[in-house]
């Protein structure tokens, strides 16, 4: 059992051998452990085994390219691992735990290297007048470093995506290797706590969308005309924001031909989304959709279902899951693909 503590001392929770994770716990009682794994229900959590004086050990299966956040709780609180340093935001102002199983990494796509292009990102707050919960709103607009013109993405939760799916970087290493092509992107700041009322298949997002964003990035941004190219552009969002890439895609195709959704909120209990709606009684649309969805997280049976329904109803979808959770590690490390789907 010695052995057992040196390894998670030097190695860090938890100690991976193959596709078998083991949790070391020191102490009289364990924690319960939750994650990805176990959709963060403390009532599935799996058992700790006693395997030495106050030592205990969890060993579970995982897929060998999953990617897996979790947390301790004790008494229903969290408590820090003291094996594994890595913690990673959890978006509710918490943290949460990390670690990647052998076959599985951060995408080298979201690290800058010195030498290489750079687009240019420029700070703006707009005026949203009463389309959105507050006055104004913080978009970012970011300029590839290529001459235009260029397609449109707009990215809902826009700073998130910034800040914690390294976008950018992302954009300027798949443009600076040719696997798309040069595009322009306005990434819109979500409204806190109105967050998913703005999301929610809100028309007056949309409206904000039209009227304040769209010339914002036509007047700074070197845009491909949409009368020449029709539903060139592109809109992506995780979440709430997958949800809401869907609807704009469907309720804009002139503009919006190109839909990126991540983990979409397609559904709620007992209720689903009015996407599913226009999916199964509106005309078809002229969108080419990418959706992906962790196989660990509670939203992958909506998102399985949206992607036979749009398959269904002939729409071009490319479905994919990865081996991970509903975070933004998560989807920077799938969104890549999506874009070349898009716009490669």
């Amino acid at each position: 059992m010695a052995d057992w503590v040196k390894r998670a001392t030097v190695g860090g929770n938890p100690m991976v051998s193959g596709n078998r994770v083991t949790w070391l716990w020191r102490g009289r009682s364990a924690p319960a452990l939750v994650g990805d794994f176990n959709q963060w229900n403390a009532r599935r959590a799996p058992k700790f085994q006693r395997v030495g004086r106050n030592l205990h050990a969890c060993t579970l299966t995982l897929p060998a390219d999953a990617y897996i956040e979790y947390a301790f709780l004790r008494n229903g609180r969290r408590t820090r691992d003291p094996f594994n340093p890595r913690t990673t935001p959890n978006g509710l102002g918490d943290t949460n735990h990390f670690f990647h199983m052998p076959g599985a990494g951060p995408t080298p796509l979201a690290r800058r290297t010195p030498s290489g292009p750079r687009g240019t990102l420029t700070r703006h707050v707009v005026d949203s007048q009463f389309l959105t919960a507050s006055r104004q709103r913080a978009v970012a607009l970011y300029r590839p470093p290529a001459p235009g013109p260029y397609p449109l993405l707009v990215v809902w939760d826009g700073t998130d995506y910034l800040r914690r799916a390294k976008l950018a970087a992302m954009v300027d290493n798949l443009i600076a290797h040719k696997r798309i092509r040069p595009l322009a992107m306005a990434l819109i700041a979500n409204g806190g706590a109105a967050r998913g009322v703005e999301y929610g298949c809100s028309d007056l997002t949309l409206v904000f969308l039209k009227r304040e964003i769209l010339p914002l990035a036509r007047k700074h941004l070197n845009l491909l005309s949409l009368r020449k190219h029709p539903g060139a552009y592109g809109v992506l969002g995780a979440s709430m924001g997958g949800l809401m890439a869907l609807y704009t895609g469907l309720r804009m195709p002139e503009v919006f031909g190109r839909v990126l959704s991540q983990s979409g909120a397609f559904e709620f209990p007992r209720h689903a989304a009015v996407t599913t709606e226009l999916v199964q009684r509106g005309p078809r649309r002229p969108l080419r959709i990418w959706m992906d969805a962790g196989r660990f997280e509670w939203l992958l049976p909506i998102n399985r279902r949206m992607a036979r329904l749009l398959k269904s109803k002939r729409y071009a979808v490319t479905y994919h899951e990865f081996n991970a959770g509903h975070n933004y590690p998560a989807w920077r490390d799938d969104v890549a693909n999506g874009l070349e789907e898009l716009f490669g």
